[in-house]
């Protein structure tokens, strides 16, 4: 287990684009009970209703999005670059089929009863504020559809306020 320090916001010194969509991030929900964690690179970091906050998007089949739903609560945490093959492996597998925390070797540890992946260096905790479907009505730009969901698996836009950042 890795030592986390909690740290304000003003300790912040990173590159939203190059973090979430260049190294991507890890969404993690659930609780002690069962917890699960997918890859994400679509989202940003900045401030909404006068809170610290972040975007995420989670299509509507992700099994994550059940535990977000159900907990109003979840963790982005931001591994380094050594973790990439186990990233990779969070984003292609579903939860539903397998243990696939264990399978990708990485630990869940807790804060406040939020999950997060213990091999992060950084770790935000997180708590909803807002959820939208994103839907095709309301794309202005109709060539979206097209090239981003070809499936018809739309995403999910969650506003949530940053509560704890933990860092090492």
């Amino acid at each position: 287990m890795h030592s986390f320090q909690e740290v304000s916001v003003d300790y912040m010194d990173m590159n939203p684009f190059k973090k979430i969509g260049k190294d991507w991030m890890l969404v993690t929900a659930g609780d002690e009970e069962k917890a699960n964690s997918m890859t994400a690179s679509w989202g940003a970091v900045g401030e909404m209703w006068g809170k610290d906050s972040v975007f995420v998007f989670i299509r509507q089949s992700r099994f994550t999005k059940e535990f977000i739903d159900k907990k109003g609560k979840f963790s982005l945490s931001f591994p380094g670059e050594e973790y990439r093959r186990d990233m990779k492996y969070l984003g292609t597998v579903s939860g539903r089929d397998e243990d696939k925390m264990k399978a990708a070797k990485v630990k869940v540890d807790y804060c406040d009863g939020v999950p997060y992946i213990d091999e992060a260096n950084m770790v935000f905790i997180c708590e909803v504020m807002s959820k939208t479907d994103i839907e095709p009505k309301d794309f202005l730009d109709e060539t979206i559809d097209e090239i981003w969901y070809k499936d018809k698996d739309y995403h999910t836009m969650y506003i949530a306020k940053i509560t704890k950042i933990l860092a090492r």
